[in-house]
């Protein structure tokens, strides 16, 4: 067994505790392998292990290995966009990328709908939502969730499937909980009024298990997969 294969059982094998801790069953949370900055030969080797979705946080790179694996036959792998979403880059993520859990405001949602060609499912989406209220991360308020939602519900190029965050770091588990508790409840509210409504993204390496005794429906892990990040290529 390769490292990248011998870190991915070892996260999902985290993740089944944490489901068990909570009694909730393990097929409820899916795993986002985020594969930013690594090179397709080690998606291939999470590819290999039986990964299947990936996260990238820079559009271009994502749509490169898009395009690779899908030249090597490799189609079937389902590609998140998970960074903040410039308006000039929203056309290259609504042709390619299978989901963007970063919708913020009506006008991207807007582009992404009207960009997303028509032989294509729609784009499935998630509202981010600035949880911990950090001037440094992208994402509405709590208080602007309704009418975003409202409308972003109504594109047709688009599917509503629910809600993600990028919590502070903290330290203590307790706090943890109930920043997630905060996003569960409102992902609840949300999931009670649109039935395509299904998707928590909330919780990476260090507040995982918070997030899943909290409802997350899928983990975004990285650095425990693939190991440390190589930006300086960037």
């Amino acid at each position: 067994m390769n490292e990248i294969a011998h870190n991915l059982a070892q996260v999902q094998n985290k993740i089944l505790a944490a489901t068990e801790r909570c009694g909730r069953a393990s097929e409820e949370v899916t795993l986002l392998a985020v594969s930013k900055t690594k090179p397709a030969s080690a998606i291939a080797e999470a590819v290999a292990a039986g990964q299947r979705a990936f996260g990238e946080n820079y559009v271009q790179e994502g749509v490169d290995k898009i395009r690779y694996f899908a030249q090597i036959g490799e189609a079937a792998l389902e590609w998140h966009f998970i960074g903040p979403l410039q308006s000039n880059k929203s056309r290259l993520v609504a042709e390619h990328f299978d989901w963007c859990h970063t919708v913020d405001r009506l006008r991207i949602a807007t582009r992404l709908s009207e960009q997303r060609p028509a032989e294509l499912a729609p784009l499935n989406v998630l509202i981010q939502i600035n949880i911990s209220d950090e001037q440094s991360k992208s994402g509405i308020a709590l208080s602007e969730l309704d009418a975003l939602a409202a409308d972003v519900a109504t594109l047709p190029g688009l599917v509503l499937r629910g809600l993600m965050a990028i919590p502070a770091p903290e330290p203590d588990y307790e706090h943890q909980l109930a920043v997630c508790q905060k996003m569960a409840d409102a992902f609840s509210s949300l999931k009670n009024r649109y039935p395509t409504v299904d998707t928590l993204s909330l919780g990476m390496t260090d507040d995982m298990d918070a997030a899943i005794a909290a409802g997350s429906t899928m983990v975004r892990i990285g650095t425990a997969i693939f190991g440390a990040r190589d930006y300086s290529a960037r």
